[in-house]
């Protein structure tokens, strides 16, 4: 195929190309652009005849990029996205919405209580807020933002620390050691756990289990034992001092709660200011 043309071809050739060889397809370019297949093909192959060089190969079954088109596609889809980040930047409005998702414990005891300080920070920004059932269902959630527990590692996010996990023993004003323990299963460290480390022979009983840290810590709200509660989920009660902190041994972990979003996103200077902010009000002592 000889080469046409020199320069930059059309941006409207580069973005339909970059759809379809981020779809996979002519089809699913033509259908996130409104257009038809025979639209998308063409502009293509303008693009091929500009460059010219094949960047897909044209099967029965479909399409696939050439080695030149999968050598093209990243350096196209940087650029399209730096063009799109700096008129943003320069040309765009502030953001007027933040929207965070997040399991109902993390919204209730990390988020709610902020809220305050980050509109007053932010009067114009709208909050809005979407609760996942389990933390599985994040990775399925359409909010790109979100708060979430764990060790800060998740493939092709970037994610910020809140509050590192530290849990102690926590039982409402009346309720002493001695009294039934209130059980957490899950992947956190349990009471077993915090007997070694705090060389307790003997564990007084459990006579309820929770799956939930929210739900155990309701418990130890109503009376009904001793939590190993987590210390920012729980922040709110001990301040208001609908619970409290024995005095014993803390049991510090290896995971804590976090801020996350994708690293394609949040990239304009607007948008990284405001997950700032968000993040400022967030680790805020409380």
């Amino acid at each position: 195929m000889a080469k046409n043309k020199v320069g930059l071809p059309p941006l409207d050739w580069l973005r339909v190309f970059e759809a379809a060889g981020r779809l996979g397809g002519f089809s699913a370019a033509a259908r996130e652009f409104g257009l038809t297949q025979a639209a998308v093909s063409q502009r293509i192959g303008n693009l091929e005849a500009w460059l010219g060089r094949t960047l897909f190969v044209r099967e029965a079954r479909g399409v696939s990029l050439t080695v030149e088109g999968e050598s093209y596609l990243p350096l196209v889809q940087d650029s399209l996205q730096a063009l799109e980040r700096n008129t943003e930047d320069l040309f765009g409005k502030s953001p007027r919405e933040l929207r965070v998702a997040g399991l109902s414990s993390h919204i209730y005891a990390l988020v709610i209580p902020r809220l305050p300080s980050f509109l007053e920070l932010r009067p114009k920004v709208r909050v809005m807020t979407d609760t996942v059932a389990r933390r599985s269902s994040l990775e399925e959630e359409k909010t790109w933002l979100q708060i979430r527990y764990g060790r800060g590692a998740w493939a092709g996010r970037e994610a910020v620390l809140i509050a590192p996990e530290v849990l102690t023993p926590m039982a409402a004003n009346g309720v002493n050691w001695g009294a039934p323990l209130v059980e957490q299963r899950g992947e956190r460290p349990g009471w077993r756990d915090w007997a070694k480390v705090s060389e307790m022979q003997e564990l007084p009983q459990a006579h309820i289990s929770f799956d939930s840290m929210g739900h155990a810590i309701a418990a130890a709200r109503q009376g009904m034992g001793v939590v190993l509660g987590s210390v920012p989920l729980a922040s709110g009660h001990l301040q208001s001092g609908q619970l409290r902190k024995l005095n014993m041994p803390e049991l510090e972990t290896r995971d804590g709660y976090w801020l996350t979003w994708p690293e394609d996103r949040a990239r304009s200077k607007r948008q990284r200011s405001l997950i700032e902010d968000f993040l400022e009000v967030l680790r805020a002592p409380h």
